[in-house]
């Protein structure tokens, strides 16, 4: 059996699958970016994800390669095939993540439910999708984008004219009216064999996923039921193999529609590692490996997760204070809370760790979560 995993991306989803793959005895390996990346534990070497002679190195002494993030360009990737190199997510279901117009154009084809869009390449083009709209919509860059970036409200054509100077296609969409934000994820192994944890609700902030509670609340029945739904179609359709994200929006008219797609382990399935039968991390590998997956309940009712955004020092990173200088206080506070760093150095607004709390009542479980990211700021 394929025992030694590769992961292309050195940051803090790797670092994560670093416990994941030692209580199972797989050997990881990590293609990092930089020295001291948050996965430096298993950093076997540092080159260029972008550099297809470098990715092939590290690719001939693994078993199958596996991703931290979804930007190793295909180009590279067709490398690795004509090598006979396993890739899960493959590139052909990676692809429809890299590029948001090509996801648009994809689950549009399959039927699947997702905001009024199009294609625009000029201003006129964005005008006239404006005037159809209610005079507001999101653009978004096809590629690069994340956690807030490459996507803006805009209510002219005007407020685009940066963005088509840079020139290349930007995707449009209807500004959609919703209550809040939800996420499923499920896996896939490549013989088919999938696993499915409950879906959550996402509280986002300036663009970026600030907590997260699982199960959704109010969720039960229907709304769990399409989103699985969603989420499996999605999966095998596509041929994802490995840990999929699909991020999406509860309208205020009762639909669900499909905002992101992610191919692998996501922020809105932190709380798996302490809330969940299998965590995302360690089910990941399984699906990678194409192993039996494992259980997908949860431990107790309600599991919330808050992320650490920033973290001690952040407005001075010269002030040496690291999140380890909290925990005398964070863990007498909230000793049932769960802790995690991702050894990033401070920085406003940057994902530096996440905490977990999981219990029967949601109240005393959002505070008790809250509570605990609160001394990391």
């Amino acid at each position: 059996m394929p025992s030694i995993v590769g992961v292309i991306g050195g940051g803090q989803l790797a670092r994560m699958m670093i416990p994941a793959a030692v209580a199972l005895g797989i050997e990881i390996r990590v293609l990092a970016e930089t020295e001291g990346s948050p996965a430096a534990l298993a950093a076997t070497q540092v080159g260029d994800y972008t550099d297809a002679e470098t990715v092939l190195a590290f690719a001939r002494g693994v078993d199958v390669v596996t991703f931290d993030h979804e930007h190793v360009p295909q180009s590279v990737l067709a490398v690795l095939l004509e090598n006979g190199i396993a890739v899960h997510p493959s590139p052909t279901a990676l692809a429809v993540a890299q590029d948001k117009i090509v996801m648009r154009e994809r689950l549009a084809a399959l039927g699947l439910p997702v905001p009024d869009w199009a294609r625009v390449e000029n201003s006129d083009e964005l005008a006239v999708f404006l005037e159809a709209h209610g005079g507001a919509a999101v653009l978004k860059t096809p590629t690069g984008g994340y956690d807030g970036k490459g996507v803006r409200v805009v209510r002219s054509a005007a407020e685009a004219a940066d963005w088509f100077a840079a020139g290349g296609p930007l995707l449009v969409e209807e500004l959609v009216e919703f209550r809040r934000e939800l996420a499923q994820l499920i896996a896939r192994t490549p013989s088919g064999e999938i696993g499915v944890w409950p879906v959550v609700e996402s509280v986002q902030r300036d663009g970026v996923c600030a907590e997260v509670i699982a199960p959704a609340p109010g969720a039960a029945g229907r709304i769990a039921d399409v989103a699985a739904d969603i989420a499996v179609t999605v999966a095998r359709e596509l041929g994802v193999t490995g840990v999929l994200a699909v991020e999406l929006f509860e309208t205020t008219d009762d639909r669900l529609l499909i905002n992101e797609l992610a191919m692998r382990p996501h922020n809105t399935g932190h709380w798996s590692i302490d809330g969940s039968r299998t965590s995302q991390f360690e089910q990941h590998l399984r699906a990678v490996l194409d192993l039996p997956l494992g259980a997908t309940g949860c431990h107790r009712e309600w599991s919330v997760m808050v992320n650490i955004l920033g973290g001690p020092g952040a407005a001075d990173e010269n002030s040496g204070l690291t999140m380890v200088d909290r925990y005398p206080a964070a863990f007498a506070d909230q000793p049932t809370v769960k802790v995690h760093s991702y050894n990033k150095t401070p920085r406003p607004g940057r994902k530096v760790g996440h905490v977990t709390a999981i219990g029967d009542d949601l109240d005393e479980v959002v505070y008790q979560a809250r509570a605990s990211a609160a001394f990391f700021e």
